[in-house]
């Protein structure tokens, strides 16, 4: 069974945004990755990776930008996606230090990352 692993947020100041998730929920950091947009931060409750994003990242909107399954097979569930209604076919995703190997996105045009082998917590 693929296993939600990874949430994706975005936040106009990614600093003050993961400090709040630390100081409310006890998460801790695993990582940050500077980028075009600037400054990830990548957060885990020992369980699930929450990656704090620049909002740049996602046109300059907050909130919820994407999340992330962990599959045994990235190309059979991304045929699987296809086959029950996926929006777009499944599509690699850049190999700059990102989780995901994948993207597919959900009938409403969510977009879900895939990844064989899932993401730090």
């Amino acid at each position: 069974m693929a296993k939600i692993r990874h949430i994706a947020i975005c936040g106009q100041d990614t600093t003050a945004l993961a400090d709040f998730y630390k100081t409310t929920f006890g998460m801790h950091e695993v990582k940050q990755q500077d980028g075009a947009n600037g400054r990830a931060i990548f957060l885990s409750d020992g369980y699930i990776n929450l990656a704090v994003l620049p909002a740049g990242a996602n046109g300059g909107r907050e909130g919820i930008y994407h999340f992330g399954f962990e599959v045994e097979d990235c190309q059979e569930t991304g045929k699987v996606a296809k086959e029950a209604g996926a929006k777009f076919q499944i599509s690699p995703r850049p190999r700059d230090g990102r989780y995901a190997e994948f993207r597919v996105h959900d009938p409403v045009g969510t977009p879900i990352d895939l990844a064989e082998k899932g993401w730090d917590v």
